[in-house]
């Protein structure tokens, strides 16, 4: 596997080694030893599976106790996939990060504890797998509104308005949003 950095410290986004011929194609797309060398030594402890359609945005969402990383590829369809640095101490609060995650590229992003994520499908219809390094917990659960104007995130949109939930519709400013203080 590759590892490479992003502009956001500790966000990480992998390329693993693919072998394919005219069967298909296999692919590790995790080994807890080449990722503790990389620097995430976390354990796993839940996997999610999402399947959305086009247009649909999920987020920006995390967890303020009970941090959640999370280690995401998309296995069927493209998504475009966001972090947001919301530890305060970090020289990058309150930046982002976005790239494109494939069914066709097979690349994973990893999102530390101490991030908010979201993801707008982009295909006519995507599923993505992720495994996060603690448990869902509703009530630690927070949301930051999509367009938040000072996050300023400039998603792929199709079209001038994304889908959303109701959660993440009700979704709070950045300036008002819970923060990270010493992760």
């Amino acid at each position: 596997m590759n590892f490479f950095p992003t502009p956001l410290p500790g966000v990480l986004r992998i390329e693993p080694k693919v072998f394919q011929d005219e069967r298909g194609f296999f692919l590790e797309s995790y080994q807890k030893k080449h990722f503790s060398e990389a620097g995430i030594p976390f354990d796993f402890v839940q996997d999610n599976h999402s399947k959305s359609c086009q247009g649909v945005l999920r987020g920006l969402h995390y967890q303020i106790k009970q941090a959640q990383g999370k280690l995401l590829r998309v296995v069927v369809g493209e998504i475009y996939d966001v972090a947001v640095d919301l530890r305060k101490s970090s020289p990058t609060f309150g930046k982002w990060f976005g790239t494109y995650l494939t069914a066709e590229n097979k690349q994973m992003l990893w999102v530390p504890p101490g991030f908010a994520h979201g993801f707008y499908v982009t295909s006519e219809q995507a599923e993505s797998l992720y495994k996060a390094t603690d448990y869902y917990a509703p009530q630690w659960e927070r949301t930051i509104v999509w367009n938040d104007p000072e996050i300023n995130i400039q998603w792929p949109l199709i079209g001038e308005t994304p889908i959303l939930s109701p959660k993440d519709e009700a979704g709070s400013l950045f300036s008002a949003a819970e923060v990270y203080e010493d992760l």
